[in-house]
């Protein structure tokens, strides 16, 4: 009898999000669902990760419907799967059993089938709330397993070798994934994924991992990791062989690269191997047809360019060259011998020949996610300070271990990755390392994110925090969001119901911008048609240039205003905070280097500004 393995389709969330920014709207989904409907994949991941906060902030779409509108098309044909981040759901603070309750329940009355649930610190205590949740409402609660890398320290210099210097021992051994799988299965897990968003285990390593979880664990194992710097597809082939039960992939147009492999090489390995997939490659097919055309749209809007795509193929209809086969054959043969250079060898022949991506050196190298890498790149092009990036990639060993050592997944890999260009800029301009740091920092070096994997030095933590001792996230203190009326919107409530309670609580900032204007369209289609032309009239009136005297606190790099933390009339001290902007996720205390009062606030909460825009002026 042939082995099923199971296939979990990435497409509509990881696969758009790794590749197209997260940038899929509705209508384009909607020419995919009815192919999906009869693909028979056993999960498709379609919500969770970037597309809540995507779909509001750039589409003006309600998530929500988003998950709801595939359910509706797609039924339990496969289970919708979603990513989130265990307490933190999708956000980076903490919620109350109350918030996470509610979220879960929702999800599953809209039609979510699998939740997918990790911790940015492998903190298992992160993740028991969802757990309960999920199970107590009849999904099925999927917990994975963060992969990373131990840092790669500077060599050791003779003198420190000779005065007995030692770089710290591994953390991130296989016993250590074994110990969380193990905790998380007593805990109620229904399956155990092995999530290396970074694309960094290679063949060995994720072989030995599975072959141990298998022995162990009685729960099924999935395999979730990415292309980017070469490993994926011959990793996602030495998993199959190790026994793994589930594996992720993205339909061809949207595989490979930064995304994960394409599930029609792993049906010509599995077809070699005689292991059925269950998927009806058929209505694949038709998939690929569609987002052949979704892919040149989304290149054009997002991307302005169109991106070489890869050549065409379908293996139900294409015969392969006798030399490609051959490579086929080539790297079965070498990851059952576990030969791993001769595997990741054939695989990087097959995917050059039908021309995806080449892999990424620098991250490979480096061994970090490729997003950290171009986070840091992009916030260093903002700063005008792009030469300062090999230090910054050198400091990121020091900053990691000084922050607990924790996985480089999101968001600790943005938090450290940010903190490492924050130390590279300090030392820069003369000043002390960390004198500039994120609340995000803050709050991870601080303990509000969870238990770090090492220790955190509590005089590093003085330094940091002001606190000695590790202070977890207090979400007996947790503050609902403000839902108030809107005078705008004829006097409704901002959020009208639990699911747009719960948008608020999980993207304040941007579910505050989608739902008043949500309201404001929705009141003012009831109204005359002058008088909404009075409206976008006033609306439309621009804002006369202040005059400004005084002094002035400047936006020290491009952002968005979150949060306005003095009024005109105030009085202000020099040092104190007077402003939260968020810039490249992390949220910055913006200070006055001015004592008086405050004569005007320049800036509104939710506005866009750029680097040196005056924020407020002081007298």
């Amino acid at each position: 009898m042939a082995r099923n393995l199971k296939i979990r389709d990435l497409t509509l969330r990881d696969g758009q999000q790794s590749s197209f920014a997260t940038r899929m709207n509705q209508a384009q989904i909607d020419r995919c669902l009815p192919f999906y409907k009869d693909a028979n994949f056993y999960a498709m991941e379609v919500w969770g990760g970037a597309v809540p906060d995507s779909v509001m902030r750039y589409l003006n779409e309600n998530p929500w419907t988003r998950l709801e509108t595939i359910y509706k098309a797609v039924g339990n044909v496969s289970k919708l799967t979603a990513l989130s981040r265990g307490r933190n759901l999708f956000g980076y603070s903490p919620y109350t059993d109350e918030i996470i309750d509610g979220f879960c329940r929702n999800a599953i009355e809209s039609g979510l089938g699998i939740m997918r649930i990790f911790d940015a610190l492998n903190d298992v205590d992160n993740v028991k709330s969802t757990i309960k949740y999920v199970k107590q409402y009849g999904g099925i609660a999927d917990c994975a397993v963060c992969y990373t890398v131990d840092p790669k320290y500077p060599e050791l210099s003779f003198w420190d070798k000779l005065r007995g210097k030692k770089n710290p021992a591994p953390v991130f051994t296989d016993a250590y994934f074994l110990d969380k799988a193990q905790q998380m299965a007593a805990l109620g897990a229904d399956m155990i994924t092995i999530k290396d968003m970074s694309g960094l285990i290679p063949p060995r390593r994720v072989a030995t991992l599975v072959k141990l979880f298998k022995q162990h664990l009685t729960i099924p194992v999935d395999f979730h990791t990415h292309c980017t710097p070469g490993y994926g597809l011959a990793s996602v082939l030495a998993a199959i062989i190790a026994g793994v039960d589930i594996v992720d992939t993205n339909c061809w147009y949207f595989a490979e690269g930064t995304g994960a492999p394409a599930i029609e090489l792993i049906y010509v390995f599995c077809k070699k191997l005689g292991i059925d997939l269950g998927v009806n490659m058929e209505a694949v097919a038709k998939i690929n047809t569609q987002l052949r055309e979704i892919r040149k749209e989304l290149n054009q809007s997002v991307f302005g360019v169109e991106k070489p795509e890869p050549k065409a193929f379908n293996p139900l209809t294409d015969t392969l060259p006798a030399e490609i086969d051959a490579l086929f054959d080539r790297a079965i043969k070498a990851a059952q011998a576990d030969d791993e250079a001769a595997t990741i060898d054939a695989c990087r022949k097959i995917e050059a020949y039908f021309g995806f991506p080449a892999p990424n050196e620098l991250v490979q190298k480096a061994e970090i996610p490729g997003g950290m890498y171009s986070n840091m790149v992009a916030q260093l092009k903002q700063l005008k300070a792009e030469e300062i990036l090999p230090r910054a990639m050198e400091l990121i060993p020091s900053v990691r271990l000084a922050a607990g050592l924790p996985p480089l997944v999101t968001p600790t890999s943005q938090i450290v990755g940010a903190q490492a260009v924050n130390c590279a800029l300090d030392e820069k301009a003369g000043r002390p390392m960390y004198t500039n740091k994120s609340s995000q920092f803050v709050g991870l070096v601080k303990g509000e994110y969870g238990k770090t994997p090492v220790k955190i030095d509590p005089e590093f933590r003085f330094k940091i925090c002001g606190v000695r001792e590790e202070t977890p996230y207090d979400t007996s203190k947790y503050k609902m969001q403000p839902n108030p009326e809107l005078p705008e919107a004829g006097g409704v409530k901002l959020a009208a119901n639990e699911k747009e309670v719960l948008l608020l609580e999980l993207f304040p900032t941007v579910a505050k911008i989608f739902l008043t204007n949500e309201k404001v369209k929705a009141y003012k289609a009831t109204q005359a048609e002058e008088q909404a032309k009075e409206k976008e009239a006033a609306q439309a009136a621009e804002k006369p240039k202040a005059v400004i005297t005084g002094n002035v606190v400047a936006a020290p790099l491009p952002g968005r205003i979150i949060e306005i933390n003095v009024k005109v009339g105030d009085t202000v001290k020099a040092g104190q905070e007077v402003l939260t902007l968020e810039a490249m996720k992390m949220e910055n205390a913006i200070t006055t280097d001015y004592a008086g009062t405050v004569k005007q606030i320049l800036v509104e909460v939710g506005e866009n500004v750029p680097t040196d825009a005056p924020l407020i002026e002081v007298e």
